[in-house]
């Protein structure tokens, strides 16, 4: 069954005074390529194809070498804290699925958000603070304030 989702040219997600919106002038629709299956079955190429992120992108996401991306997306299966910090990733991935369409999450990710101070997504994400990715998906389903 297809969701509407919104669009990548035209989303924002914003802290608005005690909470976060989703603005979208248009919608989309939900391609999880790359996303089923366990993370050992985690085909890189078609994940970031279908999020429109880029090889240098999710390295970044990583935080691992582009080296070991390189070895990942030629079939090498990640093993240990890489193996976990995919599956995360993995999991924000279909989280932000619900508000956002694939091909929007990568654009998203590079675009400066008020809800992070003015950071991308992205910086985020790679100081390791993944909790505040979380925090505002989890307010977004709840439509709780923060």
């Amino acid at each position: 069954m297809k969701k509407a989702r919104h669009s990548a040219e035209t989303v924002t997600l914003k802290r608005q005074p005690g909470r976060f919106d989703v603005h979208s002038k248009a919608h989309g629709f939900l391609n999880t390529a790359g996303l089923g299956g366990s993370i050992s079955s985690l085909d890189i190429k078609a994940f970031c194809d279908s999020h429109r992120v880029t090889q240098e992108t999710f390295t970044r996401l990583t935080g691992f070498s582009p080296r070991a991306v390189a070895h990942w997306v030629q079939g090498r299966k990640p093993g240990g804290s890489a193996g976990r910090r995919m599956a995360e990733l993995k999991r924000i991935f279909q989280a932000l699925d619900k508000f956002l369409s694939a091909r929007a999450i990568g654009p998203w990710l590079k675009e400066p958000n008020p809800a992070f101070d003015g950071s991308t997504p992205l910086q985020v994400i790679e100081r390791g603070e993944t909790d505040r990715i979380w925090r505002m998906i989890y307010e977004l389903e709840s439509g709780e304030p923060g």
